[in-house]
């Protein structure tokens, strides 16, 4: 079952309190068959430790590889995922669908 996005940054926060390094993913822009609406979060910290989605599995290994270097760098990105973008298909985004989510580290 997915967590809800008050269980998430809920958790981002917590998180926070207890020193961990954190960064929130959100999904900012979907077109066609997206797997998650905008506004889904998944929160990262340092450890590499996560909830919630952003493609309900189908990207999350990379978008978690991508929020720990936005962990280290301090600096925000924006990513997209899309079945024409040869970067999809390896992360496994096949719904035919594209999303672009935007990853800041939580200070």
């Amino acid at each position: 079952m997915l967590s809800t996005d008050t269980d998430i940054l809920s958790a981002a926060q917590s998180w926070r309190r207890d020193g961990r390094a954190v960064a929130l993913a959100t999904v900012i822009e979907t077109w066609g068959s997206a797997p998650r609406p905008v506004g889904s979060h998944l929160a990262v910290d340092g450890d590499g430790n996560f909830l919630g989605s952003v493609s309900g599995g189908c990207v999350e290994g990379a978008v978690i590889t991508e929020a720990l270097e936005v962990i280290e760098a301090g600096t925000p990105r924006v990513l997209e995922f899309g079945v024409a973008d040869e970067t999809a298909w390896r992360a496994g985004l096949s719904c035919g669908g594209r999303i672009r989510v935007f990853v800041e580290r939580v200070d």
